[in-house]
C-alpha cells in the first residue's frame, strides 16, 4: 500500500517540516501515563531481579520507543548498553558474534562473554543487552540468552527482549516451568492518549492538534486499535485524502460552473446537427417555392382562376404551374386512382388509438393523386366520365407531399363493372385497438423494478457481501492494493479461498485491496502473518478492522 500512497505534496500544503507520522523521527519522545510505570519498572527489575526481561506486544505497539527511551534513560558511565537486532542474526552463531563484537571480545561463546561481563564488573560496570525483534530468534539463540541472563558467580548479564507474544510460547517451552523470565505486556493507547500522541506527532513537525477535528481523531482512534504504529499510518492516510478532498473543492470553486469535457462533446454534436437541420430546411423552402403550385386537387374542385377548364373530350382537366396548356385528367381506363388515406395508415400515420370511429359512409371524398400521360399521347375514349362528388367543404391540402407511386395500368373494365364507383369510395379505416384491460397495465409497470436490484447487484466489487457480513472489531491482514482488478481476482485465485478482495475509491480512482483471514483480534491477526507465504509476507501485511474496511466500501 506504501507505492499507492500520495507523494510528499502534502508536506506543503500542511507546512510540515517533515513527515509527521513517519516510522523514525529523529528526537521524538512520548510516554503516556501508562508507558512511564513501565519504564520504570524495567529499571527496577534490571537492578534487582535475576530473570531476563520480555516486553511484549504486537507490530507498532511501541516496543522500539520503549527501547530507545531505556537506553537514553540508563547513566551512561554505569551501564553500557548493547543493542541487538534479531533480524540480522537469526541462528545462534550469528547473535553470539554480534554481542561478542560488540564487547571487543574474541571468541563468540557464553563463557568468554561473561568472563568480559565480569570485567566490566569490576570497574564499576554492568551491560544491558537489548534485543529488538526477539520473536526472529531461534530457539538455540534463546536459550543463549537465557544463560547470559542467568550468569556465575562472578558476574549476569542484564538482557531485555522486546518482541511479539508469539515470543512467550517459546520461551515457556524453553523455561520447562522454571522462573527464568518476566513479561510485561504492553497495552494499547486510550482515545485521550492517542490525541497527546497525534499532537506531539504534529507540534514535532510544526504544526498542532487543530489541524485535526474531534471526529478525525475518534477515527484514528477506532482504526488503530490505539496501537502508535496503526495511529502514524492511519493519520497519515486521513490527511491524504483530506488534503485531496480540499483541492477538488478548490478547483471547482475556482473554475465555476463546468461540465465534463464529454459533455461538452456532446453539445457541439447536437449543436452541429441543429444547425445542419436548419440549413436543410431552408434549402427544402427554397425548392418548395419553385414546385409545381397545383400538383393534386381534389375532383369537382378547381382552383380559383381555373374553374371550368376541359379539354375537348368533356373530362375535367388539372393545370399544372409551367404548362401553357391544361392536361386532360386521366380516368379509370388509362390509370389507377392512388387512394392516400390507406398508404397514410400502412406508413403508421393513421388516427390514434382514442380517436372516434368513422361513419361508414365519409361525406368528404377521398383526395386522389393521379398520373398525367406523357406528353403526345392520344387519350383513349372513356366510358363514361366521373361525376365530380360534391363536397360541402373543401378538403385541406397535405401538409407534407405524397410520393408519386408508379401504377401499373389495369385493363378498361366493362360498362356493366362498379370498379369506378369502388375505387372512388374510401377504404374502410382499421377498427381502433382496444384499451388494455386493468389487469394487464397494471402488469406493465410492475416488470421493470424486477430488475433494478440485479443492476446494483452487478455494480459492486465481488467480495463486498462478504465484508459487510463480518463483525465490525473483527480484523483482517490487508495484503495487497492495485488499481486493476483482474490483479486483484487473480491473487485470490492464486492463494486460496482465505483471501478476499473489496473496491474503494482511491484520488478519484478505483482501487482494489486484497486481505487475508478473519481473527478476533489484532493479536490473532499478528500471529497469523508468520503463516503466511515469504511473497505475501514481503508486503508487509497489516490488519485493520472489518469496521474501517466497511466504511471505505462505503465511501
Amino acid at each position: 500500500m506504501s507505492s499507492l500512497h500520495a507523494d510528499e505534496a502534502y508536506l506543503g500544503h500542511y507546512q510540515f517540516t517533515h513527515d509527521p507520522f513517519a516510522a523514525r523521527v529523529p528526537g521524538f519522545k512520548f510516554f503516556p501515563a501508562q508507558r512511564k510505570p513501565v519504564l520504570g519498572q524495567l529499571h527496577h527489575l534490571a537492578r534487582y531481579s535475576q530473570l531476563m526481561l520480555v516486553v511484549s506486544g504486537p507490530h507498532g505497539s511501541g516496543k522500539t520507543l520503549l527501547r530507545q527511551a531505556l537506553v537514553a534513560s540508563t547513566n551512561k558511565q554505569a551501564v553500557q548498553s548493547l543493542v541487538v537486532s534479531a533480524r540480522n542474526s537469526v541462528e545462534a552463531g550469528g547473535l553470539l558474534r554480534q554481542i561478542a563484537q560488540g564487547l571487543s571480545v574474541a571468541q563468540a561463546d557464553v563463557r568468554s562473554i561473561l568472563a568480559q561481563v565480569a570485567q566490566l564488573a569490576l570497574t564499576g560496570q554492568e551491560v544491558y543487552l537489548l534485543v529488538d525483534d526477539a520473536e526472529e530468534l531461534d530457539d538455540a539463540s534463546l536459550d543463549n540468552l537465557l544463560a547470559l541472563a542467568e550468569g556465575n558467580v562472578e558476574a549476569r548479564t542484564h538482557v531485555f527482549l522486546f518482541g511479539e507474544d508469539s515470543l512467550l510460547a517459546r520461551l515457556d517451552a524453553l523455561a520447562e516451568g522454571e522462573e527464568r523470565f518476566h513479561v510485561i505486556e504492553l497495552q494499547p493507547y486510550s482515545q485521550e492518549e492517542t490525541r497527546e500522541y497525534l499532537a506531539q506527532r504534529l507540534e514535532g513537525a510544526g504544526r498542532g492538534i487543530e489541524l485535526l477535528s474531534d471526529e478525525q481523531v475518534e477515527e484514528i482512534h477506532l482504526q488503530s486499535g490505539g496501537w502508535p504504529g496503526s495511529i502514524n499510518q492511519v493519520a497519515r492516510d486521513l490527511m491524504v485524502e483530506a488534503m485531496l478532498a480540499e483541492r477538488g473543492a478548490s478547483r471547482k470553486s475556482a473554475t465555476g460552473f463546468s461540465l465534463p469535457k464529454k459533455h461538452l462533446l456532446a453539445l457541439a454534436v447536437v449543436g452541429v446537427g441543429v444547425i445542419a437541420a436548419w440549413m436543410m430546411q431552408g434549402r427544402n423552402d427554397g425548392n418548395a417555392d419553385t414546385a409545381p403550385a397545383a400538383a393534386q386537387v381534389p375532383l369537382g374542385q378547381a382552383p380559383a382562376g381555373q374553374a371550368g377548364s376541359q379539354d375537348d373530350s368533356g373530362a375535367p382537366a388539372v393545370e399544372f404551374a409551367g404548362s401553357s396548356q391544361p392536361l386532360p385528367l386521366p380516368l379509370v381506363g388509362e390509370a389507377q386512382p392512388v387512394i392516400r388515406e390507406p398508404l397514410a395508415q400502412a406508413a403508421g400515420q393513421g388516427e390514434p388509438e382514442d380517436a372516434p370511429a368513422p361513419d361508414a359512409t365519409a361525406n368528404v371524398p377521398p383526395t386522389v393523386t393521379t398520373v398525367a400521360p406523357p406528353q403526345g399521347a392520344t387519350a383513349s375514349p372513356a366510358p363514361a366520365p366521373v361525376e365530380p362528388i360534391a363536397s360541402s367543404q373543401p378538403l385541406p391540402m397535405p401538409t407534407q407531399p405524397v410520393a408519386a407511386v408508379p401504377v401499373a395500368p389495369v385493363a378498361p373494365a366493362k360498362p356493366a363493372a362498379p370498379a369506378p364507383a369502388a375505387a372512388s369510395s374510401p377504404a374502410p379505416k382499421p377498427a381502433p385497438k382496444p384499451a388494455p384491460a386493468p389487469s394487464q397495465a397494471a402488469a406493465k409497470p410492475a416488470e421493470k423494478p424486477a430488475t433494478a436490484p440485479v443492476a446494483a447487484t452487478a455494480g459492486g466489487s465481488a467480495g463486498s457481501g462478504w465484508y459487510r457480513s463480518q463483525t465490525g472489531n473483527h480484523f483482517a491482514l490487508q495484503v495487497l492494493g492495485t488499481s486493476s482488478e483482474n490483479s486483484a481476482k487473480a491473487f485470490v485465485q492464486q492463494n486460496g479461498g482465505q483471501y478476499h478482495y473489496f473496491k474503494k475509491q482511491y484520488q478519484g480512482k478505483a482501487l482494489y485491496v486484497v486481505t487475508y483471514g478473519s481473527f478476533p483480534s489484532r493479536t490473532a491477526a499478528q500471529a497469523a502473518i508468520k503463516s503466511l507465504p515469504a511473497k505475501v509476507q514481503a508486503g508487509k501485511p497489516w490488519p485493520k478492522t472489518f469496521a474501517s474496511i466497511q466504511q471505505e466500501m462505503a465511501r
